[in-house]
């Protein structure tokens, strides 16, 4: 079964929420589908902060794409990817869906801001009018080649507008043809679970910890009526925290932490896929004589 299938079953099925932590490279990547879970979602603030950059739509198509492709080949797991704005009108929307599925990703995430867009929990957003948001939307629906292939379609409308407006976008790209609807940072825990009474139609719910919606368990979100929660800065955090005292620790004490407090570097590879590069390996001959 591919990926979009299984997300696609998943979605149809009313099955539990899917959490799909943030990966934004193959490692991290294999590292959520290696600890157990179902889905992986590629975070453009994470691709973008691997590039270098802050998450300010300064990465174009070919590079979000290349990224998507590389976490999915890497998991054998649904992998939700952030499409940004589309990197333009609907015409462009059509492209980017386009790419996006020839890379095996599962689903794309398409939002209404006005490139170049900014995270999602920053001030300063801007959307585009609704007419423009829907037939972006419809696009993007019509382009795919696989009717497995899932469109989640995010609105910004809520640090704009208000819910309301939000809400009124989310059902508008349901309607031409999103199957997931992406209401972003709702304030409060009351607007949180407003979104999935009040949207007919899958919710998917961001978690960022310090971000514009308050904090709130799994458990909490699913019963709320959620069929995906993201968690796009969960890994990027950690490896940031864990670099920065890597880093410090040997500015200190002038040598690296001893090898007996980390796994071997055959088990890192290992982790990696090694296993099954070497099984493609032809024995070597035997040395003449």
């Amino acid at each position: 079964m591919t990926a979009a299938r299984l997300l696609r079953t998943h979605l149809r099925e009313g099955g539990g929420m899917l959490a799909a932590p943030g990966a934004y490279d193959g490692i991290t990547a294999r590292m959520v589908a290696q600890a157990g879970y179902d889905a992986v979602y590629m975070t453009g603030a994470g691709v973008s902060a691997a590039h270098g950059y802050p998450d300010y739509g300064l990465l174009t198509l070919t590079e979000m794409a290349e990224a998507a492709g590389v976490l999915a080949r890497s998991v054998n797991l649904p992998v939700i990817a952030d499409g940004d704005t589309a990197y333009g009108n609907e015409l462009n929307a059509t492209r980017t869906v386009r790419e996006y599925e020839m890379r095996g990703v599962a689903a794309i995430q398409i939002e209404d801001q006005v490139a170049p867009k900014r995270c999602g929990h920053l001030d300063g957003k801007e959307v585009v009018p609704r007419g423009e948001f829907a037939a972006k939307i419809a696009a993007a629906a019509a382009a795919r080649r696989d009717p497995d292939f899932t469109i989640v379609a995010r609105t910004d409308a809520r640090a704009v507008a208000n819910l309301d407006e939000a809400v009124a976008r989310a059902n508008l790209a349901l309607k031409a043809g999103a199957d997931v609807a992406f209401v972003e940072a709702p304030q409060t825990l009351e607007e949180v679970a407003a979104v999935p009474r009040l949207v007919r139609g899958p919710c998917l719910l961001n978690i960022v910890p310090g971000g514009r919606t308050p904090d709130l368990p799994l458990a909490e979100a699913q019963a709320m009526g959620y069929r995906i929660a993201i968690l796009p800065g969960l890994l990027l955090t950690a490896v940031m925290d864990v670099c920065d005292a890597a880093l410090a620790r040997l500015k200190q004490e002038g040598a690296a932490p001893a090898s007996t407090s980390r796994p071997l570097l055959r088990e890192r590879f290992r982790r990696l896929g090694a296993g099954e590069w070497d099984a493609l390996r032809h024995p070597l001959p035997p040395a003449a004589e």
